[in-house]
């Protein structure tokens, strides 16, 4: 005799969060000050996955941050290629973040400065990053 079980009959829904989180001032003196929600959440969110290197602190996930560090020493055009692809990966963690395009690159000595645009669900954002090499 075959044993019959019940079938799962129940919907699995993925849960996301609002973006609403803490304000951080930056100038002089880095301050937390209220909250920040849509646009301006996902600009601070970033700023933050781009300036932690992944591995690096175990306080973050493994998928938190970007991988740039290795790249330090390497030939320019293996880092103009590697650049765009660990960028992109880093941010479309965040499910807020749709795709990263339009990279463009200067050299400049030993830096590569790169400026690309990040899609998101609430509108495109225009950034930066420079890369020591």
């Amino acid at each position: 005799m075959i044993p019959t079980t019940p079938v799962l009959t129940e919907d699995i829904t993925e849960t996301t969060y609002a973006s609403r989180t803490y304000r951080v001032t930056f100038g002089t003196t880095e301050r937390v000050s209220g909250y920040t929600d849509g646009l301006e959440a996902v600009k601070q969110a970033i700023y933050f996955i781009l300036s932690t290197e992944r591995y690096q602190y175990i306080i973050y996930s493994w998928d938190y941050g970007v991988e740039l560090l290795d790249l330090f020493g390497k030939p320019m055009p293996y880092v103009m290629s590697e650049v765009p692809r660990r960028i992109k990966e880093a941010l479309t963690q965040d499910d807020r973040i749709e795709d990263v395009v339009d990279f463009t690159f200067e050299k400049n000595h030993s830096k590569l400065h790169t400026t690309f645009t990040v899609v998101t669900t609430y509108g495109d954002i225009s950034t930066e990053l420079e890369v020591a090499v």
